[in-house]
């Protein structure tokens, strides 16, 4: 295993334990069995290592672009909102601490704005598939795919926080609960 991989593994475990408010990158290193200086050969600060954690080691959702025209729309909205689940139940204890410090949230926002990244991103992945089937006829156009991409990643991210706040790991009855959410978004005359 790299060195990398192991820092990534580490932060991972310490990230989930103490949170990203509290959580040192030197907890980080030494949990990783490196020193803190091998740690930022590798990720220049704490929110790049939040980052590669996010990316690398939390669940993942599928690719847009690669759902587009396969299975039903409301079958792929289902998958995608239960990858929503897994990466919110994931991240979630993660980045939830970060919230009741303003001062490392302003940092925290600052670093990931810079790069790019922010909480929008789940949602606008979401939107992105919504938006490629509605291109290609499988939505009705007057489907408000912004809205419904924001609502469906908000009830994930509700269903995170309250496996978190009752120490669960995972969303229970994860599939269930993907296909609740989704009955309870009107996605139009859906064609596909």
């Amino acid at each position: 295993m790299s060195t990398r991989d192991r820092i990534l593994d580490a932060a991972a475990t310490v990230l989930r334990e103490r949170g990203i408010a509290r959580a040192t990158t030197k907890e980080i290193a030494r949990a990783a069995g490196c020193s803190e200086a091998l740690l930022y050969k590798h990720f220049s600060d704490k929110q790049e290592l939040f980052l590669g954690v996010l990316s690398e080691r939390a669940p993942r959702l599928d690719a847009p672009a690669d759902l587009v025209g396969r299975s039903t729309v409301a079958e792929n909205v289902t998958t995608l909102v239960g990858q929503l689940l897994a990466f919110y139940a994931r991240s979630f204890p993660m980045a939830a601490s970060i919230l009741g410090a303003p001062e490392l949230l302003t940092a925290h926002r600052e670093g990931l704005g810079r790069r790019g990244a922010g909480p929008q991103g789940p949602a606008l992945q979401v939107q992105a598939y919504l938006d490629a089937e509605a291109r290609a006829g499988r939505l009705p156009a007057d489907v408000d795919t912004e809205a419904v991409a924001r609502t469906l990643a908000g009830a994930a991210l509700f269903e995170a926080f309250l496996a978190a706040y009752a120490g669960l790991d995972a969303v229970p009855d994860a599939g269930r609960r993907a296909r609740g959410i989704v009955g309870s978004v009107r996605l139009g005359a859906v064609t596909g």
